[in-house]
Parts: C-alpha cells; sequence; structure tokens
C-alpha cells in the first residue's frame, strides 16, 4: 500500500517565523472598525436565530447593520482620501 504524503511547507506557503509587516498590521488596524461592527451585527443575528425576533431583536439587528454600512463608509472614505482619489 502505498501512503500520499504531502510536504506541509509548500502546502501552507509561509513558514511560522514569518510575521506580519508593519503595513499588514497598519492595514488591519484601519479596517478594525468594519470588523468590530460586523461582529456587533453577527452577535445580533445570533440572538435571535432560534426564536421569533421581537420589536427589539429587530431594532437590535437594524441599528447594528446601520453601524456596518457606516463602518464600512468611513473605512473607503479614509482609502480614498489616502490615495488621493475619488471614488
Amino acid at each position: 500500500m502505498d501512503h500520499i504524503v504531502t510536504v506541509q511547507g509548500t502546502v501552507t506557503g509561509f513558514e511560522p517565523w514569518v510575521e506580519p509587516t508593519d503595513a499588514e498590521l497598519e492595514a488591519i488596524d484601519a479596517e478594525m472598525p468594519v470588523i468590530r461592527a460586523e461582529v456587533e451585527l453577527l452577535d445580533a443575528q445570533i440572538i435571535a436565530i432560534d426564536r421569533t425576533p421581537c420589536e427589539l431583536d429587530e431594532r437590535r439587528i437594524r441599528r447594528a447593520r446601520r453601524r456596518v454600512l457606516a463602518a464600512h463608509r468611513e473605512y473607503l472614505n479614509g482609502l480614498s482620501a489616502q490615495t488621493g482619489g475619488a471614488a
């Protein structure tokens, strides 16, 4: 019986000692408000997932969606301001 073996380094494409660059960390920091807003939306949806959403649940989800949209808008406006172009 022949065993199929993969070379782990080739599959993953990077080594464990490689750290993110400063530019990558700055990009993550810039996107953090969007990530947090999306997590809040997910939390609101999870709360209402196993029951019929009441008015408070619907309001919570609506507000979380608006926060996600606002965070995306701010993030994209920041990107366009950095590049000097308009979207």
